[in-house]
């Protein structure tokens, strides 16, 4: 008896324990808030098609240049080839079918304990580099290391955290400074691996590999896909591994389908649709309204060569707007960021350039359940009202919208507002021009990395001429483009932001104050507020769906109140155009929109009538 009692209370006290709780349930798969779908025993994901056949040869078009294979340092030096995630690998991968669920890929299992305190990787015995080397734990730690050290967006993600050691022969544990933030886990799922062997070896030329280096030499990885061939700056040409070593795994059945996928580059958006009309690329998202209405009547197009076709795109939300760089004095005002939104003229565009096509971005998690609306309620109430003092009241009182330009008088009323608004700030109109109390004139620049923005920036340059704002319109280069970004060198600028169902960690990158003065990070406008500080950390940790809902919403809206933006437009479908020589499952994923080229398969039958990729 006393020793079934003994037994009883040790097997107690280590179930009880830290490294219990760590290993006590291996998973294949984990949700954010919910259980994962698809069963350890799972054969494919239901929206693929395990027989798809494979061969043929997709061209895709980019626009810009590459001068770069080293992915490491994408963010801070050189413009990557963008067909890089084909030939590396993640510790997990995710469904197309479900909001926020990670299956393994690289590890064949997690594991982590009730607290999220920490998390465990077990590597597939079978996953192999493609010079036949196994990946490793060390693999998995040096990558982790580089990455961190190495890319102002990795260190920023991974910075809560703290150790990464192996703790068995294919194991790899991270562990975290804070606990209850359920994405940590999933967030390192998402860690691209990287052969430290390679990358600390000597390439052909006898030259040391320099990892914080911009480097031409093809990668060694260990995805479906390597490079074949290139061109700098051109063309990237991707083959298909026919030895890979993750053919067979659930998560890869049906997809990767194509023997050969080619990156074609552009300088210019109108040459790289030609190009595609000129049969020189085979599938391109259309992002122009006007293209869309008016770009495809083509021969191909009319005979049924070339099809259009549109997916809904349900697990992206998007924040589409001008940037107002908060560093510049000029914008620090929430007066003055509100006249440049009533100056905006949406409606205008929206029906002379863009087709009527659009509707206004009105959130920043536009198109998505978690979006801001009307009042705040229940538990959104509750989480603003824990942060009332750090917060502008109106976000109790009243709902955010975007002025109405359309009509004559609409315009001339939003343009008087802006007046008052400018003239509240210490913005006096003299002789035709917005000047301070210091005879410091209101002058901004409208920064574009293309012709084709021009369209839009000229009409609302046109708009704050009439404000006495001094305004220019500037088309730089890709490559001056990206470093101006990159060191917030800019006044306005037109960027994007895609929002998952799930948001976490990722918002402390777009809107957070550490963000704001790191290099090369995504919070563009500079964003450093304790409200939107706090607000930020409640979505990260919150316990169930309903508290991120809410959570998010009232992030959304305490945004929004701040004026950091002038909102643009956005199109809740992904716009296709193809040559009719592929095919795709029946029933395609919830959240994956077009999932080209993923899982697409070269049919072969439709291109005897279409032809072949010339």
């Amino acid at each position: 008896m006393f020793r079934t009692i003994l037994l009883s209370l040790l097997a107690a006290c280590l179930a009880s324990s830290p490294l219990a709780a760590q290993e006590a349930r291996w998973r294949h798969g984990s949700g954010l808030l919910e259980e994962p779908k698809y069963p350890p025993d799972f054969k494919h994901f239901d929206y693929v098609n395990p027989n798809a056949p494979k061969g043929g040869l997709v061209r895709l078009g980019a626009q810009g240049t590459f001068d770069s294979f080293n992915i490491v340092v994408a963010g801070v030096k050189g413009a990557p080839e963008q067909g890089l995630g084909l030939v590396y690998e993640t510790l997990t991968t995710s469904s197309l079918d479900e909001p926020s669920a990670s299956y393994g890929l690289l590890a064949e299992s997690f594991s982590y304990p009730e607290d999220y305190s920490s998390v465990t990787f077990r590597l597939r015995p079978e996953a192999r580099w493609h010079d036949g080397k196994p990946v490793t734990a060390e693999d998995v730690i040096f990558s982790f290391e580089t990455l961190k050290e190495n890319s102002p967006t990795y260190a920023f993600y991974y910075a809560n955290v703290t150790k990464a050691e192996k703790v068995g022969e294919r194991e790899v544990r991270f562990t975290f400074d804070e606990k209850g933030n359920r994405e940590l886990p999933q967030i390192m799922g998402q860690l691209l691996v990287l052969p430290k062997h390679w990358w600390e070896g000597t390439a052909p030329d006898g030259r040391k590999r320099d990892i914080t280096q911009t480097t031409l030499e093809p990668p060694l990885g260990s995805g479906p896909y390597r490079l074949k061939s290139f061109e700098a700056g051109r063309s990237a040409t991707y083959e298909r591994v026919k030895d890979y070593w993750g053919a067979n795994l659930n998560v890869n059945v049906g997809q990767h389908n194509f023997d050969e996928i080619r990156n074609e580059y552009y300088r210019d958006a109108t040459v790289l649709l030609e190009a595609f009309k000129g049969d020189r690329i085979d599938f391109r998202t259309e992002n122009s309204a006007r293209n869309w209405a008016t770009g495809y009547d083509f021969p191909a197009r009319r005979e049924g060569r070339v099809i259009l076709e549109e997916f809904p795109l349900r697990a992206t939300g998007v924040m589409q707007a001008f940037v107002l760089n908060l560093r510049r004095d000029k914008f620090k005002d929430q007066r003055v960021r509100r006249a440049l939104n009533l100056a905006f003229p949406y409606e205008e565009i929206n029906k002379t350039i863009f087709s009527g096509q659009y509707e206004r971005v009105s959130s920043y998690f536009h198109g998505l359940e978690i979006a801001s609306s009307g009042l705040p309620e229940g538990q959104e109430l509750a989480i603003l009202e824990s942060v009332r003092d750090k917060v502008p009241p109106q976000v109790f009182t009243t709902s955010y919208t975007n002025p109405v330009s359309d009509s004559p008088t609409a315009i001339r009323e939003n343009l008087r507002e802006a007046d008052r608004l400018l003239r509240e700030a210490g913005w006096e109109l003299k002789d035709r021009r917005r000047v301070n109390a210091k005879g410091e004139t209101l002058t901004i620049e409208l920064l574009a990395d293309s012709p084709n923005d021009e369209r839009v920036f000229l009409p609302y340059k046109a708009a704050l001429d009439r404000l006495g704002i001094v305004t220019s319109v500037r088309t730089v280069d890709d490559v001056q483009y990206v470093n101006r970004v990159r060191s917030f060198d800019f006044d306005v600028i037109s960027s994007v932001w895609p929002e998952s169902l799930s948001p976490g960690n990722e918002q402390r990158e777009y809107w957070g104050s550490q963000a704001a003065q790191r290099e090369g990070s995504r919070n563009l406008a500079g964003i450093a507020d304790p409200g939107v500080d706090a607000l930020i950390d409640r979505v990260i940790f919150a316990k169930d769906r309903a508290e991120l809902v809410a959570a998010t919403k009232a992030l959304d809206r305490v945004l929004l109140a701040h004026d950091y933006m002038v909102p643009q437009w956005t199109y809740l479908k992904q716009r296709t155009a193809r040559w009719d020589r592929f095919s795709h499952p029946e029933t395609m994923p919830r959240y994956g929109g077009a999932a080209f080229p993923t899982i697409w398969w070269y049919d072969e039958a439709k291109a005897a009538k279409t032809g072949a990729p010339r």
